[in-house]
């Protein structure tokens, strides 16, 4: 009644009206951006590996010197065949606390996974898929006592072996590093182009201590993982279109190796 009888108290009202129906939305609006974090992460995963399926790292480019022949293999507009395909993943599974960790993702046989393939998250390497069913696979974590990877140090392309020791999920093992290398804490280490799985200079981790051995002519180091395997919850799995030729050629098991 005062609202219709009064042009102050119906401005009032509607003022307060507005304000209330508005805090109303804004709390709808952010329980519905809660429950869509899901979807927009899927989103951007498949985002993700569309972009890294555009990097130049993904081509080679074939000798000139030889004769070219064309194979089925996708090529781009300048004819560099495709060496890596990436397709995004979802973990459903992940243990960290045992000695021999694995992870299982929502993608199989069905969608294009294959035993061999590299896996990679957000912020590093993941691991290698050992085994495929018709829509999920199961990777060997690098927190596993059987994982092996080829590394380098970015600065110089010094080559070593990442392992892991068992002991805490946070760290890897470096060996083989050369004592005439001039290692420091917080020296990046990298995927090596030795790799018959990883693409080459894909991020590991961080030097986070360096050991040495009076014995030897090695170093030991301490590397902190990129890759955060307590909360990790999308990645890709990478397929080396010349895996199965080179595995071939270097007598590689695709299980427990890379």
């Amino acid at each position: 009644m005062l609202s219709k009888s009064s042009k102050t108290h119906e401005a009032f009202f509607a003022e307060k009206a507005n304000e209330f129906v508005g805090r109303v939305n804004q709390q709808y609006a952010g329980f519905h951006s809660y429950f869509t974090l899901q979807e927009i992460n899927k989103q951007l995963a498949s985002e993700n590996a569309a972009l890294r399926n555009r990097l130049t790292e993904n081509f080679i480019v074939p000798d000139s010197t030889q004769k070219i022949v064309t194979d089925t293999l996708l090529t781009d507009s300048v004819r560099k065949a495709r060496k890596y395909i990436y397709l995004p993943a979802m973990v459903v599974g992940n243990t960290v606390v045992f000695q021999n960790n694995y992870l299982t993702l929502e993608r199989g046989e069905k969608q294009g996974v294959k035993k061999g393939m590299a896996v990679t998250g957000p912020q590093g390497i993941v691991g290698v898929v050992i085994d495929v069913s018709d829509n999920y696979c199961r990777v060997m974590s690098l927190l596993h006592r059987n994982s092996r990877v080829s590394a380098m140090l970015k600065k110089d392309n010094n080559l070593g072996s990442i392992e892991w020791d068992g002991t805490d999920p946070h760290y890897l093992v470096m060996r083989n590093i050369s004592k005439a290398a001039k290692v420091l804490k917080g020296d990046t280490v990298l995927t090596s182009t030795y790799s018959a799985n990883f693409p080459s200079h894909l991020m590991i981790g961080t030097v986070d201590h360096i050991s040495s051995d009076p014995s030897s002519n090695f170093y030991t180091l301490k590397v902190k993982t990129a890759t955060n395997f307590f909360t990790i919850q999308y990645v890709d799995v990478v397929e080396n279109t010349k895996f199965a030729e080179q595995s071939k050629l270097e007598g590689i098991k695709l299980k427990g190796n890379e």
